[in-house]
């Protein structure tokens, strides 16, 4: 309190928003260092305000929460009974917008502080829906690549064939189902010797029309000698005479190099 004046509701609100200029705010400061009743009409205002904030969220405001602040800009009395203020602390209004236009800005002031709000719940939506859509996306393609394998492991026409060291011990041997019109195909194998640094194993399909073998796919055992070739890129259409795997450079190649460490032939029709 100074002199027995009291800064305005008018001036308090628009203080609780950042609204005054600099001289005026400092002269509101300065008489709030000193007044006790000013600073809980202040801390009333503020908490108003925020109430009114916060409902960006739906939560229900406080009751009587914006009858209170709208009462308070207006400067509305908030009892028919309560005695008449003291004078207010006055403040320079020059250049400042007459009560009417204030009290729209005002109005307008905090419309904004709802729209930032929903602005930023939208963003939030809109970042959990995408993150829904990716993982549903990620899901369904799971799904397609199992169902194409199961398809594949269960096809009436897809071959399949036992492949064997060729004059050695049947110990590496390999099995392979091979599907011509779709040109899909899964090789797992077992009981291969471990490859040199630098070094892989390639399956590789030899064509039943006499072209140059087409690489099937690379792979490497792991410590128990087993490898597996599941759905490489290879032509639809192709029928197979035989299959084989040879020791090829880490890379691959483009022609099989000998020897052929694993080979197996495709059964006639009807055997």
């Amino acid at each position: 309190m100074t002199d027995g004046q009291h800064i305005s509701q008018e001036d308090l609100a628009l203080f609780a928003l950042q609204a005054l200029s600099h001289e005026e705010s400092a002269a509101v400061r300065k008489h709030l260092s000193g007044c006790e009743e000013c600073q809980t009409e202040l801390a009333n205002l503020r908490g108003d305000l925020a109430a009114v904030a916060l409902s960006v969220d739906q939560r229900p405001l406080p009751a009587g929460a914006r009858d209170r602040f709208i009462k308070k800009i207006a400067g509305e009395s908030s009892s028919a009974s309560a005695p008449k203020p003291a004078q207010p602390v006055p403040i320079d209004r020059s250049g400042r917008v007459p009560r009417a236009g204030w009290a729209g800005w005002l109005a307008a002031a905090a419309m904004l502080i709802v729209a930032v709000g929903l602005g930023f719940e939208v963003s939030h939506l809109r970042a959990r829906l995408l993150e829904m859509d990716n993982r549903i996306a990620s899901l369904e393609t799971g799904k397609s690549h199992a169902e194409q394998v199961a398809e594949l492991l269960t096809a009436p026409a897809a071959q399949r064939v036992l492949l064997s060291a060729p004059k050695t011990p049947p110990s590496p041997s390999g099995h392979l189902v091979y599907l011509p019109s779709r040109g899909e195909l899964i090789l797992q194998a077992n009981n291969l010797a471990p490859v040199p640094a630098g070094k892989t194993y390639e399956l590789w399909v030899i064509p039943a029309n006499g072209s140059a073998p087409i690489p099937a796919g690379l792979f490497r055992p792991d410590a128990a000698g087993n490898g597996s070739v599941v759905l490489p890129s290879i032509p639809p259409g192709v029928n197979a005479k035989a299959f084989g795997v040879t020791l090829e450079q880490a890379e691959g190649s483009k022609t099989p190099t000998a020897p052929i460490l694993l080979a197996g032939a495709v059964p006639l029709s009807g055997e």
